[in-house]
């Protein structure tokens, strides 16, 4: 049986953390996805763009709220394209 470690979360949390974007602890994907496009709004985010396609390559072990919240909030945003 194989065992896939799921995108949860804590790791698009701790992604965007270690991007820059000041997130407190155990803030939901939604959360999450709103403040990075924020800053990134007022800012920029240095490879949020690069980050977001990563994440969103494995969007098949990704948690659905993850996912949800990236399509949502960051993609429009970024004009990446939605995975499938």
């Amino acid at each position: 049986m194989m065992i896939v470690e799921l995108i949860d979360g804590d790791d698009f949390r701790h992604t965007l953390v270690d991007l820059g974007v000041l997130i407190p602890e155990g803030a939901c994907p939604e959360t999450c996805a709103r403040m990075a496009r924020r800053k990134y709004l007022e800012v920029g985010v240095p490879g949020l763009e690069v980050a977001v396609t990563e994440l969103m390559a494995h969007s098949d072990v990704m948690l659905p709220s993850v996912r949800r919240a990236i399509e949502a909030h960051l993609l429009p945003m970024l004009a990446l394209p939605r995975s499938s």
